[in-house]
């Protein structure tokens, strides 16, 4: 019996589009980290699951799309609470089947609709926890869900890395989903640029016409240390 073929998920403009150091530079993690993910998990044993690839291209020129950074997002968070890289991918892996979609973990139905957040699907035990890591994995989720906004389908449609009470946004649908300021189509790292040519903040917010604030929070998001 011949194997399924594995797709490789082509960049499109309304669903973001993401080189490697993109998404290192927007979670601020190791570039090293981020590469060894992409190849050893995404594209390796996650695509024997979900028969496709999550990255297109070659080399430097390698990218991902939108729900796949957000994926990548939730597996940190979670390595952080503790829990092992076997069993989050185990979770993704069952979870991935039972949605029927290759981003489970972009889904609002695993990060705020399911009462057990990846410690029980359906008759799967996924994630074997006491009551404390339970209730911090519910915690580290709720929390995350407030910066995304979810679409009709319930996948995730845009982020705020430093929360919805920040002007930062990551709008696949914008600017190839690079960060901009919200309510319009300037980019982060064009005002980070500006500064370090050596103008104040409140020229750049004068030249753009934004708030002094909204500057500060662009350079913020691009200076913030790596985790």
């Amino acid at each position: 019996m011949q194997a399924e073929e594995i797709q490789s998920i082509e960049p499109a403009l309304d669903m973001g589009i993401y080189t490697v150091p993109d998404v290192a530079q927007i979670l601020r993690l190791p570039l090293t980290r981020v590469r060894r993910w992409l190849d050893e998990f995404w594209n390796g044993r996650l695509s024997n699951t979900t028969k496709v690839s999550y990255s297109w291209g070659k080399g430097r020129e390698r990218v991902v799309n939108f729900q796949t950074l957000i994926e990548f997002y939730v597996f940190f968070k979670l390595r952080e609470l503790g829990i092992s890289t076997a069993k989050i991918l185990q979770a993704h892996e069952v979870s991935s089947k039972l949605l029927q979609t290759p981003f489970p973990f972009a889904s609002s139905f695993l990060l705020t609709d399911s009462k057990t957040l990846f410690v029980e699907i359906g008759n799967e035990i996924l994630i074997t926890a006491d009551a404390r890591l339970q209730y911090e994995i519910k915690e580290v989720m709720e929390g995350f869900c407030r910066k995304i906004e979810f679409d009709t389908d319930k996948v995730a449609a845009k982020f705020w890395p430093l929360g919805k009470d920040r002007s930062v946004v990551i709008d696949p649908q914008k600017q190839f989903g690079q960060p901009i300021i919200q309510g319009t189509n300037i980019l982060a790292e064009t005002l980070h640029r500006i500064h370090l040519g050596g103008e104040e903040e409140s020229t750049i917010a004068s030249l753009y016409q934004i708030t002094p604030q909204q500057v500060e929070e662009a350079l913020y998001f691009i200076n913030r240390p790596i985790q």
